[in-house]
């Protein structure tokens, strides 16, 4: 087995045609961005990147003979990229004269379980990683094998029609034309030996039995459409890491970051700098519990002006309420009625909402069963929308009630299954 020279990418300010000053590049975090099997790193990550360039200095790489990446004639395994993932970072560290500043990682299907890899081989050199649509195992390895002889002896368009499919969630195709036919392109153009060694790569990858061992903090992030890396998959490395946090989007497939850009940015940013825009700390700061030695994530500023709270807790009450409600919420403000306004947007929303130490799921999970157990059947309605909005699935939603009926009675349940169905009829999700 080698390790391949693996060829980077810019994927930050050159997608709009500015090139970073070097002081602006040391600034900033690095973020290497992994792509999947048959993607071109650019049509996958661009759109993400579009709303990552702010923060992070970004470079993807390409897998051997996908989009720039150049081709090899001898076999790797996945930790035999996530080696060249690692040398590729040392060398961009260098140049940005950080040597031993650690960096982020991000990477879909493949390029997820090389984030894996990476993880457990370079702990003290990553800060920490997204794991999108990827698994500790990925498929079964007569599956990869078959593929790899298939694609070697008939080539890569062969996979055009089963990829489109599993690639895409209903209705992608349709919506985003342009985007769909750059990332099959990248599949129809990648070369037909280098495909087939990753597939072979794939069959001999196994990371389960590791994952106890990955002290780095792990982000999972999930399609509910991904037939190739289900939900479960992704659970099952969440569960498995020591650190680690999940979101599944309910209205997407396997490639997240091109199918839901926007989300999977912010979910990402979220994940990796949580003090972001609000103590101004750096990424590398993360605060120890010293009971247990866990590291946690740095806590908002406790002294942030009462006017950036509440701004921020303003845009978070719009993503997760909606726009909408918001807006009707305000119009219907009074002169009696604005304290509590102000009173629910700084404290509800801009200190508590906004904390790093629980997803937007998990906080939705909490407030439902909150709602069920006082009998706050308004705010349990709006809830559900919001759930809905937080990536909390319709079966989780029937999970939460269940589970309140052992421990808010049954009574309350019952009422919150036939108040529940009512707001899911009107969303059109049931």
């Amino acid at each position: 087995m080698t390790v391949p020279d693996l060829t980077p990418v810019a994927l930050g300010d050159n997608l709009t045609g500015s090139q970073p000053e070097d002081h602006t590049r040391q600034d900033k975090p690095l973020l290497i961005l992994g792509p999947s099997l048959g993607t071109a790193v650019t049509p996958l990550w661009a759109p993400a990147a579009a709303h990552l360039k702010d923060r992070f200095e970004l470079i993807g790489w390409e897998l051997p003979g996908h989009g720039r990446g150049s081709v090899v004639a001898d076999e790797f395994d996945v930790e035999d990229l996530a080696e060249g993932v690692h040398r590729l970072a040392d060398r961009l560290r260098q140049e940005r004269g950080t040597p031993d500043k650690k960096y982020f990682y991000a990477g879909v299907s493949v390029g997820g379980a090389v984030g894996l890899a990476l993880s457990l081989a370079h702990p003290d050199a990553v800060q920490a990683v997204a794991a999108i649509c990827t698994g500790a195992k990925i498929g079964e390895r007569a599956g990869w094998i078959e593929r790899a002889e298939l694609v070697e002896t008939s080539g890569t368009p062969t996979q055009v029609i089963g990829s489109a499919e599993k690639w895409f969630a209903p209705g992608f195709l349709e919506r985003q034309r342009v985007i769909a036919t750059e990332l099959l392109h990248s599949l129809q153009e990648a070369d037909r030996n280098d495909y087939g060694l990753v597939c072979r790569a794939l069959s001999r990858c196994d990371l389960r039995d590791r994952l106890g061992e990955i002290s780095v903090p792990v982000l999972t992030l999930a399609g509910a459409h991904d037939v190739a890396t289900p939900p479960e998959s992704l659970q099952q490395v969440a569960d498995g890491v020591a650190q680690s946090a999940s979101v599944v989007f309910d209205d997407a497939a396997h490639l997240l970051p091109a199918e839901r850009p926007e989300d999977t940015a912010r979910e990402i940013a979220a994940f990796f700098l949580p003090d972001d825009g609000r103590s101004g700390g750096s990424s590398d700061v993360r605060s120890e519990n010293a009971a247990s030695g866990t590291e946690w994530p740095a806590l908002p500023d406790p002294v942030a002006p009462r006017s950036r709270v509440k701004e921020e807790g303003m845009t978070v009450r719009r993503e997760v309420l909606s726009d909408e409600h918001v807006d009707r919420a305000e119009s219907r403000t009074t002169e009696f009625t604005a304290p509590f306004q102000d009173l629910i947007s700084r404290y509800a929303w801009g200190e508590i909402w906004t904390r790093p130490g629980l997803d937007r799921k998990t906080r939705s999970a909490i407030t439902l069963t909150a709602m069920i157990a006082l009998g706050h059947w308004q705010e349990f309605d709006m809830h559900i929308k919001a759930a809905r909005r937080n990536g909390v699935g319709i079966p989780e939603i029937q999970e939460i009630i269940l589970q309140s009926a052992i421990y808010c009675g049954v009574p309350a349940a019952n009422t919150a299954f036939s108040r529940a169905q009512s707001v899911l009829d009107d969303l059109g999700d049931l």
